[in-house]
């Protein structure tokens, strides 16, 4: 839950991006992986972000999801302050469809690696995010497991229902 330990961190540029980023945290929560979000810009506040950034390791983070929109620049600044794995969520906030963040995200260069998911795909953030702690985790894989094994079940039911239908 969110908390003063946090082991991931999630960052975005703006508070209108809250509602698209909210899915990555409940995966946390639901997982009982404990967390903090933080709004910080790359381009209006960008001495906040390289604090936070280089920080972060020192505060017992591990992960940090970094959404951003139109030039999303965060997720590549925030890997640039620190060696923790970095996930990026493209977000749709211009005319473009966040096609334009999905670019920025996951064109970075050499040595600044930003592991990058879908367009508004912050509960594959949180997914990917305890997978990456699940790696030193077994109650964490258990977890994971029984959320693939619900969403399986979650499908199989859809397609027995559709096939009564007939």
């Amino acid at each position: 839950m969110a908390s003063d330990k946090p082991v991931v961190s999630i960052i975005m540029g703006s508070e209108s991006d809250l509602d698209t980023m909210r899915p990555s945290w409940q995966v946390l929560a639901d997982l009982g992986i404990d967390y903090e979000v933080r709004i910080a810009s790359a381009h209006r506040t960008p001495d906040v972000v390289s604090e936070y950034a280089e920080g972060a390791a020192d505060r017992g983070v591990k992960v940090i999801i970094a959404g951003a929109g139109a030039a999303a620049a965060l997720p590549g600044v925030v890997a640039a302050h620190t060696a923790l794995p970095v996930i990026g969520v493209p977000i749709d906030a211009t005319p473009l469809r966040g096609v334009d963040a999905l670019y920025a995200i996951v064109q970075m260069p050499s040595g600044i690696p930003v592991a990058t998911m879908p367009i508004n795909g912050a509960k594959n953030a949180g997914v990917m995010a305890a997978r990456i702690l699940a790696l030193g985790c077994e109650e964490l894989t258990v977890g994971l497991q029984q959320m693939s094994d619900a969403n399986r079940g979650k499908i199989i039911e859809a397609d027995q229902r559709v096939q009564g239908s007939e």
